[in-house]
């Protein structure tokens, strides 16, 4: 399924086949939470700023409208019109995020729901029933995504729950896909690495969880609370360990920078909310570094958000037009926006790739890493 086609030191250029397609890697997955991109990006938006994966999210369509009435859809695929592949995130960062509104036990998680405050309980069981109903191709484990600081003691006892978790996972993900009515015979598995900040415990876990012999692995549970240098000293520490024939996946990360960072240390996936997010807020992601369309510089700018840039929002329309949006609390202003921004996260990973191709990517990081985190 995973095929490694060049090298540049950890960074890894290769491609990934599923179901829907076949994945090049390095990648960033668009995150459309309830199978939508926040942002009203439709799905032909997806297909025409260059989108190889849409990430959605298990908690929140288990919620609404229901993962039945989706499979009784025919699946999230045909649900949402979308035939590439789909990456579907467990849920468990949603439901540990809740605090207070959830308690854990050997068994699973009671919760309470964020929108009407039922109470719900989810196993590892039920997790991989809820994604296998939504027929994505790509599913995520259930896990505990615990918070950073936590005591040693408590995150050690977590990270052997979540093996025994991803166990009972990988037999409810097989006996669904022998099931003659599958949404998606293809689906996919992948394992998640925890063990907050303590090294000892990220290799003793992903050791053990590599043992499985899953079809790709993540790295969760980080960007919550955590340095930078404390993620990218994780991504390295738990790198060595993970099976070099294998896709790795870093969780919820991040800017174009750590982007840059997390490839050079060998990470082949990547998602975020924060392109989207930021253009919804008028930040967006140029070439030369981050511009905040709210300043009162770009009134009377003719120029487009970024002159080299070939997405369909530069190639039409002006600073001086998307600020005015903004201003007027135009819907169409987050549209552009998280449309320009979705189609420059595609364009890097497309450049990083060709860099690789290339044997260039170390100097491509180097001439862009510091740059596109400028704030202008």
């Amino acid at each position: 399924m995973f095929r490694l086609i060049a090298k540049e030191g950890r960074a890894r250029r290769g491609e990934f086949t599923t179901a829907h397609g076949v994945v090049q890697t390095p990648v960033f997955m668009n995150v459309g939470t309830q199978a939508a991109i926040k942002g009203a990006l439709s799905s032909e938006d997806l297909e025409r700023i260059g989108c190889q994966i849409e990430l959605s999210n298990t908690y929140h369509l288990h919620l609404r409208p229901g993962d039945m009435l989706i499979r009784a859809q025919g699946g999230l695929h045909k649900f949402m019109s979308w035939d590439r592949p789909i990456l579907t995130d467990s849920g468990g960062f949603q439901i540990f995020s809740l605090a207070g509104l959830r308690k854990i036990s050997e068994e699973g998680v009671t919760f309470s729901s964020h929108i009407d405050g039922r109470r719900i309980f989810m196993s590892p069981e039920d997790c991989m029933r809820i994604q296998a109903n939504l027929g994505s191709d790509i599913a995520m484990a259930f896990d505990e995504c615990v918070e950073i600081p936590s005591p040693r003691d408590y995150v050690e006892k977590s990270c052997d729950r979540t093996y025994r978790w991803l166990v009972r996972c990988r037999d409810e993900m097989r006996r669904q896909m022998e099931q003659p009515d599958a949404v998606n015979r293809g689906e996919l598995l992948f394992g998640i690495n925890q063990g907050a900040v303590f090294p000892e415990l990220r290799i003793r876990h992903m050791r053990q969880i590599a043992e499985l012999d899953l079809p790709g692995y993540a790295i969760g549970g980080l960007a919550v609370g955590e340095t930078v240098g404390e993620m990218y000293d994780i991504i390295e520490t738990v790198e060595e360990h993970m099976p070099a024939d294998k896709p790795r996946y870093l969780m919820g990360v991040g800017t174009p920078a750590n982007i840059l960072e997390g490839v050079a240390r060998g990470v082949d996936f990547f998602d975020c909310v924060m392109p989207a997010r930021n253009g919804r807020h008028g930040h967006l992601y140029t070439w030369s570094g981050v511009i905040n369309m709210n300043n009162e510089k770009h009134a009377g700018d003719s120029r487009p958000i970024d002159e080299t840039c070939a997405c369909p929002v530069c190639q039409r329309y002006s600073r001086a037009y998307l600020r005015h949006l903004f201003k007027a609390e135009e819907m169409l202003a987050l549209r552009l926006a998280v449309m320009h921004n979705l189609y420059f996260y595609n364009a890097l990973m497309q450049k990083i790739r060709d860099a690789l191709d290339c044997g260039e990517f170390h100097a491509f990081r180097a001439r862009h890493a510091e740059i596109l985190s400028n704030r202008i």
